[in-house]
């Protein structure tokens, strides 16, 4: 069954944001668009391209009101040991979630039981805590944050206007849809 739309469900769980270990739960993501950005596992490969390309796009996602959430099952010590230690990850600005629980990845659906990591997994949550994008990708294709950051852009210009729709590679300022019975067959 697909999350789209789904509520996000109840979690608590520590994260390592501005030097400190913080305490975020879904109730701390309400309010604001947030994007829960799953990966394997601190100290590999991928995941660190993915997450430094992240942080050069950061202040574009703040700028739309949007917080990121980067989440592995590892804990928040080990997430405070890589941003120390790796030079990449030392310029994330956004709260990194230790979930040695498994519970978001779990809640989320990309918890690989047999090895206890996360697939890399992509979620944009609306201000209601409903989730408006999935995105699951194989272990070995990393991410693109002008991608998503193009998407968040789309869910957002959708959520504020009712009766739109954004086509394949709109960009922000570009022409959208209004579906109508008018359109079908003339796209």
């Amino acid at each position: 069954m697909s999350l789209i739309n789904k509520e996000i469900k109840p979690f608590k769980a520590t994260a390592f944001h501005g030097g400190k270990f913080v305490e975020v739960t879904e109730a701390s993501v309400r309010g604001k668009w947030a994007v829960f950005f799953f990966y394997p596992a601190d100290f590999t490969f991928v995941c660190p391209t993915e997450l430094g390309d992240l942080a050069d796009t950061y202040p574009q996602f703040q700028r739309l009101g949007v917080e990121i959430y980067g989440l592995s099952t590892d804990t928040h010590f080990t997430h405070k040991a890589w941003h120390d230690t790796s030079e990449t990850i030392s310029k994330v600005q956004f709260p990194l979630i230790g979930d040695p629980n498994h519970v978001l990845a779990r809640n989320f659906e990309v918890l690989i039981e047999e090895s206890g990591l996360a697939d890399r997994g992509t979620f944009v949550v609306d201000p209601e805590g409903r989730i408006q994008i999935v995105e699951i990708t194989a272990g070995g294709i990393g991410r693109d944050a002008s991608e998503l950051l193009r998407k968040v852009k789309a869910a957002q210009y959708v959520a504020a206007h009712p009766g739109e729709v954004c086509p394949a590679k709109w960009k922000e300022g570009e022409k959208t849809l209004a579906p109508s019975l008018d359109l079908v067959g003339k796209i």
